[in-house]
């Protein structure tokens, strides 16, 4: 894994939100809701960084639904008053350079390394973390596969639409026989990573399981939570960093 620049903030506000697993839908108008209600909220920030699974799937820029191009461009209102990175999820992998430039979005590398106030961070999705799942990491790296993604990006949308619904329901039906060990990050590999960035922190989603982790190294963990049945994001300071949670709309 190549090592990425040093993302550098300009702190006007001295603090910056972390946010993932929203997985917006058409089905769930009360996730997306609170969402739109956030970033309306959100106005002093130095950066917000969405860090994959922003949608419940995503089969391509060119088919969007309505309600993700709305979503796109209050991401966009936002994104005029503060910078907007993404992190690609394992939903949302096939996020592209026309939905980010609708949304005004910068896309990141799988892993980004931030000079978060002083502290080098990094900021990833946290899937490839799951180094125990190995049924997964199979999937995942044919998932990453150029020839691939361009062989289901010339699929008819329909198509698309069923190899995604597909897909859902065997994730879904693997998380059932799989033990929470098994699906949340690998240790040996989150030091690993640390030493290799240098960095001291790593903020991540995908488990589902939001908590700060002291690690014995002496290095942080960061866990920011899902929008299933309420809000959830980190706001980092100059200072300790803090989960919060928000209320979804009745």
């Amino acid at each position: 894994m190549k090592r990425p620049k040093l993302l550098q903030l300009n702190p006007q506000f001295g603090q910056c939100a972390f946010i993932a697993d929203l997985h917006l839908s058409a089905d769930r108008p009360d996730i997306t809701q609170a969402f739109l209600q956030f970033l309306s909220e959100q106005t002093q920030l130095d950066a917000l960084f969405i860090m994959g699974d922003l949608f419940e799937y995503w089969i391509g820029d060119d088919i969007a639904e309505p309600f993700a191009l709305d979503v796109a461009d209050a991401i966009a209102q936002a994104a005029q008053h503060y910078p907007i990175y993404f992190s690609h999820g394992n939903r949302d992998f096939l996020v592209d350079k026309e939905f980010a430039k609708r949304s005004q979005m910068t896309l990141l590398p799988e892993v980004q390394a931030l000079d978060l106030y002083g502290t080098k961070a990094l900021v990833a999705h946290g899937d490839s973390l799951c180094t125990d799942d190995k049924a997964y990491q199979k999937f995942r790296r044919f998932r990453n596969h150029n020839m691939a993604r361009w062989l289901f990006m010339r699929l008819p949308q329909r198509r698309r639409q069923k190899i995604a619904d597909n897909l859902r329901q065997n994730s879904a039906k693997s998380k059932q026989m799989k033990s929470e060990a098994i699906m949340d990050v690998n240790p040996t590999a989150v030091d690993a990573l640390l030493n290799r960035f240098e960095a001291d922190v790593l903020i991540h989603g995908h488990t589902h399981r939001p908590k700060l982790h002291q690690l014995a190294t002496g290095k942080q963990r960061w866990v920011v939570g899902d929008w299933y049945t309420q809000g959830s994001y980190l706001m980092a300071r100059q200072g300790e960093p803090e989960l919060i949670q928000l209320p979804l709309a009745g």
